[in-house]
């Protein structure tokens, strides 16, 4: 476990631009389904996180020694029959940082933040074989399903989804 990880929430992606933007080309080089493919070029990272940011989504980074470390994502809800429930996105930990607790610690933060926003129920996907299932296991996340053919890698092969859901 990595000692002295700020976790903050941002309003604004200002000054985070770049090493956000980094975090994004980072992952997806290194194979993280997360609706990208490799080459991410730096200018459609940009373009995405300067999209970003609505009412709906909370975006949380993880800092070690003020650099980006990792980043996620909670979606509130928008539709009036589901106001109890909200969904995880991007979880992002730099290649450097993996496997230290930096993943585990966004998702508790965007835990308290669901559960102060009211939310009961949280899903997430998250590629079928991928470490991050066991870290969502681990946290108390049950599989609703799996979906085939849900996702395709850069090399053209498909891959199965698997949903996650936690009742808060």
């Amino acid at each position: 476990m990595v000692k002295d990880v700020k976790v903050e929430e941002l309003n604004v992606i200002g000054n985070n631009m770049d090493e956000l933007s980094e975090l994004l080309v980072e992952v997806v080089e290194e194979g993280a389904a997360i609706g990208f493919l490799p080459p991410l070029e730096l200018h459609e990272a940009r373009n995405y996180w300067e999209s970003l940011l609505k009412s709906d989504v909370v975006l949380f980074i993880a800092k070690i020694n003020n650099e980006i470390a990792g980043s996620i994502q909670l979606h509130l809800p928008t539709k009036q029959n589901g106001r109890h429930r909200g969904e995880i996105a991007k979880v992002m930990t730099h290649p450097n940082h993996r496997r230290n607790g930096i993943g585990r610690l966004l998702m508790q933060k965007a835990e308290e933040s669901a559960k102060q926003a009211g939310i009961s129920l949280l899903i997430l996907d998250t590629r079928e074989g991928d470490v991050s299932n066991q870290l969502y296991r681990s946290m108390g996340y049950n599989a609703a399903g799996r979906i085939p053919n849900y996702a395709k890698s850069a090399d053209g092969q498909l891959h199965a989804t698997i949903i996650y859901y936690k009742s808060l």
